[in-house]
């Protein structure tokens, strides 16, 4: 069976209209997933808001976010740019889950999806319904 990017054909991941229909609008998101850079990075302070996060489930949360940011901007302009960075930070995702399988919130794990991208609206759609932990 033939596996498009944009699709969730051959697997139960969700297509892109469902596994980001919570998804704050691009300009927020964009902003968010900076601060979070930020604060990963070190050059901002962390906002404490609500309870501490361990650091891997927030490196978690920022690759999810970062990498279901550049899907969805891939999704609006498919030129090669957009596609490169959503299939590199989709790459860093898988990476990051094969270390610590036990923070995949969906149904499959990386390697059972062959296209990354589709993996990203999995565990994107399995975070949001788990009420966004570690956000």
């Amino acid at each position: 069976m033939n596996v498009t990017p944009n699709t969730g054909e051959g697997i139960s991941a969700p297509p892109p209209h469902e596994a980001y229909a919570n998804a704050p609008d691009l300009r927020r998101e964009i902003h968010q997933v900076l601060a979070l850079g930020a604060e990963r990075d070190g050059r901002q302070a962390r906002t404490v808001t609500g309870p501490l996060v361990d650091a891997t489930v927030a490196e978690r949360t920022w690759r999810l976010r970062q990498a279901a940011l550049m899907d969805r901007m891939a999704l609006g302009d498919p030129g090669p740019g957009p596609v490169a960075a959503a299939a590199e930070t989709a790459e860093q995702l898988v990476l990051l889950d094969r270390s610590h399988p036990d923070l995949v919130a969906g149904p499959h794990h990386p390697d059972a999806i062959t296209s990354r991208r589709l993996y990203v609206r999995q565990e994107y759609a399995a975070w949001t319904a788990a009420g966004r932990p570690g956000a």
